[in-house]
């Protein structure tokens, strides 16, 4: 596709675009034009487009063109376009100047001025000329998905307006506006709608993450922290936010901008309204899938206008101390280890080998929900009669960029430090613990210039380069490790390490090599994306963990239910949807088993899948389960496309929207979602009472009824395919 010439200059509505003058301009108030701050992306974009206007340029083409010989996901073409149409439509009232045609790629409908630098020329007709009229089929697609919306406020935004010169209010509302957006986007989030004083923001699309819920709650922590150190116009600012967890439909609307339909946007803004200044509030969906990450206060049930029934909300205080994910998000009651006898004896052998002082490494890799933390906490469990001591190290997806984090975080929590420890109780902790290896002052000095301690005069700390302090700093943890072992064997576990951090990378290098000759066992966890370098080495065992297989998943079953028997149905199609995945298995039973309790006392609940009035009753998708299968379904999505070569449904942060009228287009693109992924919908019939909801599940619905309520049961109609979220 041609470029357009560098020589051009278009003019069209207040907008000039001149490349060889400096980009993008609009015209102020004084008919002079200013430049307007756009990426060099959104550029290129927006010349290609314009260069063809009135004619459709498939996303193709404007990817080859503004990212030629080079692979990149359609999200970025959709994030550039988002932000073209947010400065082009700001005074646009309805209408998009650049229109989506649907499966076919966008459109350039403002009449435009194409000349040199003396002057111009009409190259479109007028703009009293009538356009095209976007067709129904032509407005994109929405997508039904489970996303975590994050509303964060102004605080005293009235007040401001009433008492400061609006251009001085326009500046702080700016500033606040970038300080959210920007910690937004640092948690891969998505800034929906500028709405005034308050802030919209997706987590789950475009781009999905297992831990969307997390990542919303982080952000809104640290906007509010972001806002209060803005210093505007000698103004103190606070925000308050409100956070929700539910399914919504949410795509791009006829007028080119994010639109979100559903319950959750509304819960989110009313708890946004219900807390204090420099509070965020989240909804009880979110708080069961962020578990204890972090510290709360209950408000109890508060009343919603325009929600059914009482919500209950919590407030967010803090992060916890909490050391390892799995323990927060799975709680203490862990469930029986099934299938993984093997595993556990090959841990316990080379746990004797290290013992005798021929130190061990072993590499365990699997995907998420296969039970590696599980297997450490079991191996853990069978040698508490032994004595030996257990150091756990854990790295964070949102501290990769926190050299030594791992080994900060377990310093501390071995410390036992207190939020409200001044550093000299610090300090003394530290050397208690310290104590016990007998390492020399210098090394006492390291460690706490590690933990951001002032020096003290015990152990002074030597002026030294940044590059010699931090060698000095790794041999000081290296001499630690080996005076603990000096005392007792050591089982050393490293979780995660596919989050690791480049400076805990190289530590964990020096251990690899210094374990060798120590009685210790190195257990490092991660996930197949991450390349040990390690494999193949003397005393290193490589642990790959399977899914299981259908005894075992079956078995599972039994364990969760305490030996009582599932209808044969509800077993199999937990067996087959669970995909040998043990989280999925527990989840997808604990999910039956508590609908069907709730059966039992005439209260509907929307985690089963099947009424208790179906004779078939087939769990649906957990809701702690689905930002997790709506990951996994964007890494499907991105192997699918690679191998078919398709190019219009191949987006690499969602697979493409999926309604009934439009499932067929799967197909068309060559690519397939398993079964598992789709269920069936039916909506609620007109004799239900207004009491009750549905959820879309396979021929009948599931109803929120009051106990005592009755309706008349009809005939399930026949149903359509949509994915389930």
């Amino acid at each position: 596709m041609k470029m357009p010439p560098s020589s051009d200059i278009f003019l069209f509505g207040e907008f000039r675009l001149d490349r060889p003058g400096g980009g993008l301009f609009r015209r102020d108030d004084h008919d002079a034009f200013v430049p307007v701050a756009i990426g060099t992306r959104a550029l290129d974009i927006l010349a290609a487009l314009i260069e063809r206007r009135g004619d459709i340029v498939s996303k193709v083409e404007i990817m080859a063109a503004v990212w030629p010989e080079t692979v990149v996901e359609e999200s970025n073409l959709f994030v550039q376009i988002s932000a073209l149409r947010r400065i082009l439509d700001k005074e646009q009232s309805g209408r998009s100047c650049i229109q989506t045609i649907t499966g076919r790629g966008y459109r350039f409908t403002a009449p435009v001025m194409r000349g040199a630098v003396d002057g111009v020329e009409p190259s479109v007709p007028p703009a009293t000329a009538r356009l095209p009229v976007p067709q129904p089929s032509s407005i994109s697609l929405a997508e039904r998905r489970q996303l975590t919306l994050m509303i964060s406020d102004l605080v005293g935004a009235t007040a401001l307006s009433s008492r400061l010169d609006p251009e001085d209010l326009r500046e702080i509302v700016a500033a606040y506006h970038h300080a959210v957006a920007d910690v937004v986007a640092g948690f891969d989030g998505a800034v929906g709608k500028h709405m005034g004083e308050s802030i919209l923001a997706y987590f789950g699309y475009p781009r999905a993450h297992e831990d969307d819920p997390e990542r919303a709650v982080r952000a809104g922590l640290s906007s509010i922290a972001a806002v209060s150190r803005l210093d505007v116009r000698s103004v103190k600012l606070h925000a308050r936010v409100g956070i929700a967890t539910g399914l919504v439909v949410v795509g791009e609307g006829s007028a080119g901008e994010q639109s979100i339909v559903g319950e959750t946007p509304h819960i989110a803004a009313r708890l946004q309204g219900l807390a204090e200044p420099d509070a965020v509030v989240i909804a009880a969906s979110t708080r069961r899938l962020v578990g204890d990450l972090f510290d709360y206060r209950d408000l109890g049930i508060v009343e919603i206008r325009g929600i059914a029934g009482p919500v209950r909300a919590w407030q967010v205080l803090r992060q916890s101390v909490v050391a390892s994910r799995f323990e927060a998000l799975r709680g203490s009651a862990l469930t029986p280890l099934i299938g993984r006898d093997e595993e556990i004896d090959l841990l316990l052998r080379r746990w004797a080998r290290a013992k005798a002082g021929d130190g061990q490494i072993v590499l365990v890799s699997g995907e998420a929900g296969l039970g590696k933390s599980r297997i450490t906490a079991a191996l853990a469990e069978r040698l508490q009669a032994e004595p030996h001591l257990r150091l756990r190290y854990f790295c964070s997806p949102y501290h990769q960029d926190s050299a030594l984090f791992p080994f900060i975080d377990q310093l501390a929590r071995a410390a036992g430090f207190a939020r409200d420890d001044m550093p000299a109780a610090k300090l003394e902790k530290l050397e208690a613990l310290l104590a016990r290896a007998a390492p020399p002052d210098e090394d006492v000095a390291f460690l706490a210039d590690l933990l951001s301690l002032p020096a003290s005069e015990r152990h002074p700390l030597p002026s030294l380069s940044p590059q010699r302090k931090k060698e000095r700093t790794l041999e000081a943890l290296l001499r630690q490790l080996e005076g603990l072992a000096r005392r007792q064997p050591v089982m050393m576990v490293f979780e995660d390490a596919q989050w690791i951090d480049p400076t805990s990378r190289e530590l964990l290098d020096l251990f690899v090599e210094r374990v060798r000759s120590l009685p210790v066992l190195l257990i490092v966890t991660f996930r197949p994306e991450f390349l040990p370098p390690w494999i193949g080495q003397p005393q290193v065992t490589m642990l790959a963990l399977n899914r299981l297989d259908r005894h075992d998943r079956t078995a599972l079953i039994a364990q969760i239910t305490g030996g009582k028997v599932l209808p044969g149905e509800v077993s199999k199609q937990i067996v087959d949807r669970a995909d040998g995945v043990p989280l999925f298995v527990e989840e997808l039973t604990k999910s039956y088993w508590r609908a069907a309790f709730c059966a039992r006392k005439q209260i509907a609940m929307c985690s089963m899948g099947r009424c208790r009035h179906s004779p078939s009753r087939r769990p649906c998708t957990p809701r702690c389960l689905r930002g997790s299968t709506a990951w996994r379904r964007c890494g499907m999505w991105r192997r699918s496309a690679r191998r078919s070569g398709a190019s219009s449904h191949t987006s690499c942060c969602a697979p493409p929207p999926v309604f009934p009228r439009t499932s067929c287009k799967l197909r068309s693109a060559g690519l397939s979602l398993p079964s598992s992924c789709f269920r069936e919908a039916r909506r609620p019939t007109r004799s239900m009472p207004s009491s009750t909801r549905s959820c879309r599940t396979r021929r009948t619905a599931v109803c929120y009824a009051r106990p005592g309520s009755s309706y008349t049961r009809r005939s399930p109609k026949r149903s359509k395919l949509i994915p389930p979220i």
